[in-house]
């Protein structure tokens, strides 16, 4: 058996999240079945670094592949492709060490928030649509309140004696892709085993309070 290390990017709005699910169309899913009939067998592991929600997009999700095969990398992953849908793509394949794990080795996860200030028709799946008026300057002051190690355990159920509701977020971005026409971009970097919860929603969320006039960016401290 060998090892791979892939590289993936897709458009989630047509899946519902990455992990295979039963009576449901998953990104993980769909690499199975295109690996299935490139190597006319189910007889592998695919293992992703990390679970994406029901509509979620990647840019560079990271999985292992370990699997009987003599396919040459770049041979497998243009077969892999050829049984793939459109808005699923691998941008690379190369073999890996037989202990690489691609959960338990990720270092870190990037999220990238899309916020559109105006109606869109071409970026509608792309961005979260806000018609408040937002500022910049306000967002960047309250991100700081989200650096380095904090505990988001009063926006989970979870035990914290059981699961970790700690995550430690090195940095936060806020950049304006294109000042004056209505797209904000806010990029969040987490060094650690992200806790989805958190880190899916409340710097979003949060960070466009901050972004409302009506707010101080003091307000994102607390529920």
């Amino acid at each position: 058996m060998a090892r791979f290390k892939l590289s993936i990017e897709y458009e989630g709005t047509r899946y519902s999240g990455w992990q295979i699910q039963k009576n449901a169309r998953t990104v993980q899913g769909e690499l199975a079945s295109a690996l299935g009939s490139v190597l006319d067998t189910t007889d592998f592991e695919l293992y992703g670094a990390g679970r994406t929600d029901a509509g979620v997009h990647a840019l560079q999700q990271i999985a292992h592949l370990e699997a009987k095969t003599m396919l040459a990398p770049e041979i497998l992953r243009r077969k892999i492709n050829d049984e793939l849908p459109a808005d699923i793509n691998v941008l690379g394949i190369k073999k890996a060490a037989p202990q690489f794990h691609a959960r338990h080795d990720a270092v870190s996860r990037s999220y990238l928030y899309q916020i559109s200030r105006r109606r869109t028709a071409f970026g509608k799946r792309l961005v979260w649509w806000i018609k408040d008026q937002l500022e910049a300057d306000r967002m960047r002051a309250a991100a700081k309140l989200f650096a380095g190690l904090k505990d988001f355990r009063s926006f989970t159920a979870d035990d914290p004696e059981e699961k970790s509701t700690k995550v430690h977020i090195e940095q936060i971005e806020i950049r304006e892709a294109r000042p004056g026409q209505g797209i904000s971009r806010t990029a969040v970097r987490s060094t650690c085993e992200a806790y989805r919860t958190a880190i899916g929603f409340v710097p979003g969320a949060r960070l466009l309070r901050g972004g409302q006039e009506a707010r101080k960016p003091g307000s994102c401290d607390g529920s």
